[in-house]
């Protein structure tokens, strides 16, 4: 099994936690229900894909060879116990560079209430201390306000712009990279998300 997987991460009412086949019906409706709020920054696929598209089985089934190979951690977001999105490690790199990207999304019924930040720092800090990477980043689309929020609440770093980085909805798009080392919070991203919530109290 591959390090740091699987895993529970818990952080008062958030939890994440890896994919499951009995999480169909759920994810289904939350993809459905939110497709205005999601299709405009969901990655595409540049060539035309052939065949019809993998059930939600494969679908689990792929995630969870990826964690197993240690490519990937592919978690649900929980919020006091109800599936409401996903958080994805991918890109994890060892060797020199011990680097991966996060990527996330939750439904807009539950946007807002410092959820996506605390699955956040969760996966970060899991990264730092459980895979022993040094580096964790964000890529976001410069006209994304409401993922723009979490990184900036989170306090990670503007690495500037990668000029059309992702494929999304039929065209290469600008993406705007935030970034962290495990130099930069001592004590955890949570550790730093937790103080900025005692600061900016709702």
């Amino acid at each position: 099994m591959a390090p740091g997987w699987p895993a529970v991460l818990t952080e008062g009412d958030v939890r994440l936690r890896p994919m499951r086949r009995s999480d169909q019906r759920a994810w289904m409706n939350l993809r459905a229900v939110n497709a205005g709020w999601l299709e405009p920054w969901d990655a595409t696929s540049p060539v035309p894909v052939q065949g019809p598209r993998p059930t939600f089985g494969q679908f689990v089934r792929s995630l969870s060879a990826q964690a197993r190979e240690g490519s990937a951690l592919p978690f649900a977001v929980d919020y006091a116990g109800e599936l409401v999105g996903q958080l994805t490690v991918s890109s994890i790199i060892y060797g020199s560079l011990r680097s991966a990207a996060i990527g996330y999304w939750v439904s807009e019924h539950v946007a807002g209430r410092g959820i996506t930040p605390t699955a956040v720092a969760l996966a970060t800090d899991h990264c730092f201390n459980e895979l022993g990477l040094h580096r964790v980043e964000v890529n976001i689309r410069p006209e994304n306000g409401p993922s723009l929020r979490v990184v900036e609440k989170l306090g990670l770093r503007d690495e500037g712009l990668r000029k059309r980085y992702l494929h999304i909805r039929g065209s290469w798009a600008d993406h705007r990279t935030f970034a962290l080392t495990v130099e930069e919070v001592p004590d955890g991203l949570l550790g730093r998300w937790r103080r900025y919530q005692a600061a900016h109290p709702r």
